[in-house]
């Protein structure tokens, strides 16, 4: 095996969603980006998370599925204001599937599908 790589999917948002990304997480670079022929739609992106390399493209075939929240992810925070301000901003116009909170197993810890319907798992943990 060569590699292996996330691969998010969108019908036409991944552009919308690489610039919301860029916005929420100052550490994500864009490694490449081209563009479907006389088109703002996303033929293929590669972006770096902290490490995470996820590819992006819009799907020229419409589906009938979506993202789903069994996939999620997971966003290990430095500092309590980081995870209040990511679980903030990635809420809006999303859904909380677990709002931030205290569960046991983290000092702080919320799982949001963010607009676009992809999952993140935002977790705080001082060590």
């Amino acid at each position: 095996m060569k590699s292996a790589t996330t691969f998010l999917m969108f019908q036409g948002q991944a552009n919308a969603a690489i610039q919301q990304y860029k916005e929420w997480f100052k550490d994500l670079t864009v490694e490449s980006l081209t563009y479907m022929e006389n088109s703002q739609q996303v033929a293929m992106a590669v972006l770096n998370l902290k490490g995470l390399k996820v590819m992006v493209n819009d799907s020229v075939i419409k589906h009938n599925f979506t993202f789903t929240p069994a996939t999620s992810i997971f966003v290990e925070c430095e500092t309590l204001e980081e995870i209040d301000n990511l679980a903030a901003e990635v809420l809006v116009d999303g859904q909380a599937l677990m709002p931030l909170g205290h569960y046991g197993f983290s000092e702080k810890f919320a799982w949001i599908q963010d607009r676009f319907g992809v999952s993140w798992q935002f977790t705080y943990n001082p060590s």
